[in-house]
Parts: C-alpha cells; sequence; structure tokens
C-alpha cells in the first residue's frame, strides 16, 4: 500500500509541477512582451524630457527604466531555468534529494517566487518543491545561505537597491544617441557626483557642536551657581550633618563666602524661624508658670476664708450677739 501511495504522490508530483512550469513560462513571455513596448515608451519620453531641457524629470524616470530592465533581465533567466526543470522533472520524481545539476535552477526559482508577484505560478512551484525536499532547503534558497546555490545575477537584479548615478548616465546617454538627442549632459554629471553623505554628515557635526555647546553652557552654570542650590538639593537626612559641618567651619571660609558676596540661603533663615519659636516657646512657658502660681494663691484664699467663716459659726457669733455686743 506505502509502495502504491509513493507511484501515486510521485505521479501527482510530477503532473502540478509540469502544469505549474507550463503557466509560468507562458505568463513570463507575455510580460516580457508588454514590458518591452513599456519599457520602448517609456524610453521615448525620456528622450523628449532631454530634448525639452527637463533634465530633473528625466533623472527621476530613467530609475523606473533601469528597475523594469533588472526585471526583464531576470524574467529572462527564470524563463530559462523554468523550462531546464520542466524537462528534468521525471528524473526529480526519481530522486529524494535534489540533483546537483538542478540545484541553482531550483534554488533560483524558490527565490524568485515570492519576489515576482506577477507570476503566481512560481509560488505553487515553491510550495511543490517544499513538499518534496523540505522546509530547510527551501528556507536555504530564501535566506541566500552560503549553500543555497542561487543565481548571483538574479539576486543582483531582484535586489531593491536604488541605482547608481553611473547606471542612471549611463542609460540617459543611451537614450538620447538612440533618439539623436544633442544633450550636454555635464550639468547631471556634475549633480550625480555630488557626495550627499558629506551634507548629512556636516549636519551632523554642526549639530554636535551645537549639543556640546548646551553641555558647555550647562556645566558652566552648575559651577558658578551658587551655595544655595547645593543647599536645597540636599537631602533630608544629610541636612543635621550639614548644619553641624557649618557650624564648625572655620573663619576663613567664612571669608571666602563673604568674598563671594553669597546671598544667605534658605537654610540659614530656616534656622532664624527655629530659634524665634524656641523663644516664643519659652516666653509662654514663663508666662503659663506665673498663671498656675496666681492660681495656686487664689485657691489658697479661698479656702482660709472658708476656714475662717467655718470658725465663726462654730464659736456662736451670730449676727444678735454681734449686734447686743455692739449696743
Amino acid at each position: 500500500m506505502s509502495l502504491l501511495n509513493q507511484l501515486f504522490s510521485r505521479g501527482v508530483f510530477g503532473t502540478r509541477c509540469k502544469t505549474c512550469l507550463n503557466l509560468a513560462i507562458s505568463r513570463i513571455k507575455l510580460l516580457q512582451n508588454k514590458r518591452d513596448l513599456q519599457l520602448k515608451q517609456m524610453r521615448k519620453e525620456i528622450a523628449q524630457f532631454l530634448q525639452a531641457g527637463q533634465e530633473p524629470i528625466a533623472r527621476i524616470r530613467v530609475e523606473h527604466i533601469i528597475r523594469e530592465q533588472n526585471t526583464g533581465a531576470a524574467y529572462d533567466i527564470l524563463e530559462l531555468f523554468c523550462e531546464f526543470v520542466l524537462a528534468r522533472v521525471p528524473v526529480i520524481e526519481n530522486q529524494k534529494e535534489c540533483p546537483q545539476e538542478l540545484r541553482e535552477a531550483i534554488a533560483s526559482i524558490i527565490f524568485a517566487a515570492p519576489r515576482c508577484s506577477d507570476v503566481p505560478d512560481l509560488l505553487h512551484v515553491k510550495n511543490l518543491f517544499t513538499t518534496k525536499y523540505g522546509k530547510e532547503f527551501v528556507s536555504a534558497a530564501s535566506e541566500l545561505r552560503p549553500d543555497s546555490g542561487v543565481n548571483r545575477t538574479i539576486i543582483e537584479k531582484l535586489s531593491v537597491h536604488a541605482p547608481s548615478g553611473e547606471a542612471k548616465l549611463k542609460v540617459l546617454r543611451e537614450i538620447a544617441e538612440e533618439y539623436n538627442v544633442a544633450w550636454d549632459y555635464s550639468k547631471t554629471e556634475a549633480e550625480f557626483s555630488k557626495n550627499h553623505e558629506d551634507l548629512l554628515a556636516g549636519a551632523k557635526q554642526v549639530s554636535g557642536r551645537a549639543m556640546a555647546s548646551q553641555n558647555h553652557s550647562k556645566s558652566s552654570s552648575f559651577t558658578s551657581a551658587p551655595s544655595t542650590m547645593k543647599h536645597s538639593q540636599m537631602p533630608v537626612h544629610n541636612k543635621q550633618a550639614y548644619e553641624h559641618l557649618e557650624s564648625r567651619t572655620p573663619s576663613n571660609n567664612k571669608s571666602y563666602f563673604n568674598t563671594h558676596e553669597i546671598e544667605p540661603s534658605p537654610k540659614n533663615g530656616d534656622l532664624h524661624s527655629d530659634d524665634a519659636k524656641r523663644e516664643t516657646r519659652s516666653q509662654s512657658g514663663d508666662v503659663l508658670e506665673k498663671a498656675r502660681a496666681a492660681i495656686a494663691a487664689a485657691d489658697r484664699a479661698s479656702a482660709a476664708a472658708r476656714a475662717a467663716a467655718a470658725l465663726v459659726h462654730t464659736i456662736g457669733f451670730g449676727p444678735s450677739k454681734l449686734e447686743g455686743r455692739s449696743s
């Protein structure tokens, strides 16, 4: 049963692979014909821009032409690889591992499949090779590992890097010669030869100098700041120790501070306020003690008056007796 499954899977793989490769080849041919017509039209427009003296527009449009030319060159190579793999499908079916002579073609198709969105058949071919050889083989080609075997020309043509100034100037000169345009390319050559990185570096240097000057001004302001800032920024748990050290500073330090005309810090104001609070507290304590002594004397006087009244009543000197004696 397993042998039948293997034979059936081989037949399915071969049929699907041939179908997808044939569709990819026919689609690539149609795209190449369409791209050739577009390139001719675009080259003609750039020639008109050069003849009209609109060089900045031509410099921008030429990048699209170079990109389309690179894509067309990569598609030509992919078409040859697809035809080569299509002719070797029976060999691929009978071998578990990828044949060495087909490694570059298969790896290049796998690498180009996600980068050629207008040829979706290549993605189906990639999925078939993933089932055939495993994910490790496909990831090695997609990530461009050293042993992947992807064609170097396809890697360069399908890259997303902007074309160099020399390449753009070369294409512009070819277009001018093709359409017999009398074009002086000295300005364009000078524009492409400009080193824009120097401008960026200069801006960075200027910004670096500005930052350095700001840091220097900040450091100088901190060094020339009065001692009040140091007092105010001091942690709370170190204030008592600092007060003790200030009380023990010699007279020469005081003279040094006087020569610099430093204003009294908020810490000294706190000391004066503490002394005033202590004085008010001592005065209020004296007043309370005096009031308490007066209240005690009044209590003693009232107690003596009560004792005298009680003594008079006990002896019997009533009001009538006092009046009789007086008569």
